[in-house]
């Protein structure tokens, strides 16, 4: 995994492994909140080349999102559409918690919702 890149404007990007799972979700977690420094208004998580992501990555990407709610951040996932790893998140419903963009750059041209 990459330390994250700051695009331009106040957001970051993360890139995600190409398979999370217990053995690494822990990182997800770690590399995420990292990002969420001052200044840092949205993360991207970039899910794009990520082709697995079991429980254990699901529930770091949820507790990912509850800090960087705290700390004033956006989480923002970035999925390709059709893949396994979109088809779990929206199977579990974490779409409906966490802002999902079927490309990265969807993810950082969208505008932040207010409040």
């Amino acid at each position: 995994m990459a330390a994250p890149d700051v695009t331009p404007a106040t957001s970051a990007v993360v890139s995600m492994p190409g398979e999370i799972d217990a053995t690494n979700a822990s990182e997800i977690l770690t590399l995420i909140t990292a990002a969420c420094g001052p200044g840092i208004t949205v993360v991207i998580a970039d899910l794009t080349a990520t082709r697995f992501c079991d429980s254990a990555g699901l529930q770091q990407l949820l507790q990912a999102h509850r800090q960087a709610a705290a700390a004033g951040t956006q989480l923002r996932l970035a999925i390709l559409p059709g893949g396994p790893v979109s088809r779990v998140i929206e199977l579990t419903g974490i779409n409906r918690y966490i802002s999902v963009y079927p490309t990265l750059q969807l993810a950082i041209d969208s505008p932040r919702p207010p409040g």
